[in-house]
């Protein structure tokens, strides 16, 4: 019994790592690669060439080019396994027709949180700006509810 008993804690404990296994989605280190992008200087394809092609591409007045950076890892075992988000980053690149670079912005995961929508309702405005905001809050909604229950919670009331 107590062989037994000591293989099946064995096994147990060789299949326990101390390492935090990382999961990496989009753009390997986004913020070190943004710095190196010069406003009024890059162009698309060294955008292209730096950072790869974009997550998400829009075309408005201008090109909008937005990149993606989330790492997450398994939080402590109290938790039950719930994931915690170590980085989220977005970048925002606006390129003109010519094809250089006119605008960046980077926002991390406290940006986001600090994003404040308008309640009031308004007519559809499909300008470049809402395109963006429309964007963060559907991330922003992805980020508080990986799985979609609290929308499927809410629907069912």
């Amino acid at each position: 019994m107590k062989i037994l008993l000591s293989i099946i804690v064995l096994i147990l404990l060789q299949n326990c790592s101390l390492n935090k296994k990382i999961l990496h989605h989009g753009v390997h280190n986004l913020e070190v690669k943004q710095k190196k992008l010069i406003v009024n200087v890059s162009n698309k394809n060294d955008i292209i060439r730096l950072i790869g092609p974009p997550s998400t591409k829009s075309v408005f007045d201008n090109d909008v080019y937005i990149y993606l950076e989330k790492k997450t890892t398994n939080s402590k075992l109290t938790k039950l396994g719930k994931k915690k988000i170590l980085t989220n980053d977005v970048l925002v690149l606006e390129i003109n027709n010519k094809g250089v670079l006119i605008s960046k912005k980077l926002f991390n995961k406290d940006d986001m949180k600090n994003i404040k929508f308008d309640g009031n309702e308004e007519e559809p405005n499909y300008t470049k700006q809402s395109f963006i905001t429309q964007f963060l809050f559907s991330l922003r909604e992805k980020i508080d509810d990986p799985l979609g229950k609290k929308r499927s919670q809410s629907s069912q009331q």
